[in-house]
């Protein structure tokens, strides 16, 4: 599976990606998708066979996160420091693989923006070169991506009552 079309993403500068995606739900709701574990667990790269047993989350300025995915005995570590929260609007965090796969650290910066019930959400990626960029663009990141954001539109579009409730109450 590839890009389905709904993903936009595009070079942003000399340093930069920018993934731009549009779910059909409320922000408070994309934006605990990306911040509770056992919503992680059930999207974020989570196809072709891939786990993510390890997803651990500490939410404040100077907390730190890890993911570990797995799938037949491999295993793709990665983790960060978080530098800005606001909640159902922004954060930012540094990533680093385990086993890195590009050069240097990688700085997110997610947005959640709602209009209409629909949330769009963009995710920014500073590199440490343009080098670095260039070669990030030319792996399957962008398809690995696309999946992940079709899985969790898909959870997005089935959360019971009850989730969504919670998600609210948390706002």
């Amino acid at each position: 599976m590839s890009n389905d079309g709904t993903l936009k993403v595009e070079a942003k500068g000399d340093r930069e990606i920018m993934m731009t995606r549009v779910f059909n739900a409320p922000r408070n709701q994309v934006y605990d998708a990306f911040t509770r574990p056992e919503l992680l667990k059930r999207w974020l790269g989570v196809f072709g066979g891939w786990t993510l047993p390890v997803c651990e989350i500490d939410l404040r300025v100077g907390g730190r996160f890890r993911f570990v995915w797995r799938k037949e005995g491999a295993e793709m570590g990665m983790g960060g420091v978080y530098k800005e929260i606001v909640p159902n609007q922004r954060i930012v965090n540094t990533e680093k693989f385990d086993s890195p796969w590009y050069e240097g650290e990688g700085l997110d910066t997610v947005t959640f923006v709602e209009r209409g019930g629909k949330t769009t959400l963009t995710q920014t990626i500073l590199y440490v070169s343009k080098q670095t960029r260039d070669g990030v663009l030319k792996s399957p990141m962008e398809s690995g991506v696309a999946q992940s954001y079709n899985k969790l539109a898909e959870i997005l579009s089935t959360m019971s009552t009850k989730e969504r409730a919670k998600a609210g109450a948390k706002s």
